[in-house]
C-alpha cells in the first residue's frame, strides 16, 4: 500500500473513531437530561425544577454554594436527580398518599431510596417565588398524560420552611381541580387569603395514563 492510500485510509478510521464518540456522547447527554421523563410544576417552580433552571448550565459553579445553598446541597447530593426534575412521582399510590409519603419526605415524595431526591426535603431557606392571594399555577406535561385531577396546598401560617420539616399536617387544600385532557401545558386557579410569608406550595398530579401521581414542592412568598 503507498503513502497515500495508508494516509487516506487512516484519515478514514479517523472520522470513524470521532463519529463514533460523537454518538456516544449524544446518547449520554440526551439520556442524563429530561429527554425521556415526564413534567412539573413550572411556575411558581418547583423546588428541583428552580435549581435546574438557574443551575443547570453552571451546576459545577462554586459560587453557588453562597449565592443559592439549597441548590447546592441538592446539585451536591444527586445531580441526576436535578437533571430529572420532572421526573418526581410514584406509581400505585391509589390514592393514598399519607400511607406511601412519609412526614418529613413530602417534598421528595418518599422517593429517597438510594438518596435520589431527599434533598428536596432538607429544611432551610429555599429560594422564593412572589405570588398574591389569588395565583395561576403552572405545569408543564412533556409526555401530555393528562390528569384525572390536582390537589394544591400551602403550608399552614406559622409552620416556618427554613427550620421545620413539612409534615401533612401542615397542609391547608386551597384548590382540587376535575379532570384535564392530555395537553403539555395546565393552568391551575388558585384563590387563598390569609397568607403572608414564606410558605411551601404542595401540588399533588394525579396522571391519567396510569396510577402516577407527582408531588411537587414549590416554595413561595405571599406578600
Amino acid at each position: 500500500m503507498n503513502c497515500h492510500a495508508r494516509t487516506k485510509k487512516a484519515g478514514r478510521s479517523l472520522t470513524l473513531v470521532l463519529s463514533t464518540v460523537a454518538a456516544v456522547l449524544l446518547s449520554m447527554i440526551t439520556w442524563s437530561g429530561t429527554a425521556v421523563a415526564h413534567g412539573s410544576v413550572v411556575d411558581p417552580a418547583s423546588r428541583a425544577y428552580d435549581c435546574w433552571q438557574r443551575w443547570g448550565s453552571d451546576f459545577q459553579n462554586p459560587a453557588m454554594a453562597q449565592q443559592d445553598p439549597m441548590c447546592w446541597q441538592a446539585w451536591q447530593a444527586n445531580p441526576n436527580a436535578m437533571w430529572n426534575w420532572n421526573g418526581l412521582y410514584r406509581n400505585g399510590s391509589g390514592g393514598d398518599f399519607q400511607a406511601v409519603v412519609p412526614d418529613g419526605q413530602l417534598c421528595s415524595g418518599g422517593r429517597t431510596e438510594g438518596g435520589r431526591y431527599n434533598a428536596l426535603d432538607t429544611v432551610g431557606a429555599w429560594k422564593t417565588s412572589d405570588v398574591a392571594d389569588d395565583f395561576t399555577i403552572k405545569l408543564y406535561d412533556q409526555a401530555s398524560h393528562g390528569a384525572d385531577y390536582f390537589k394544591v396546598y400551602v403550608s399552614r401560617q406559622g409552620f416556618d420552611p427554613t427550620t421545620q420539616a413539612l409534615r401533612w399536617s401542615d397542609l391547608e387544600l386551597v384548590a382540587q381541580t376535575g379532570r384535564y385532557g392530555p395537553s403539555q401545558n395546565y393552568s391551575i386557579p388558585v384563590s387563598t387569603s390569609g397568607y403572608t410569608g414564606h410558605h411551601v406550595l404542595y401540588t399533588i398530579w394525579q396522571a391519567s395514563h396510569m396510577d402516577q401521581t407527582y408531588f411537587l414542592c414549590s416554595d413561595v412568598n405571599f406578600g
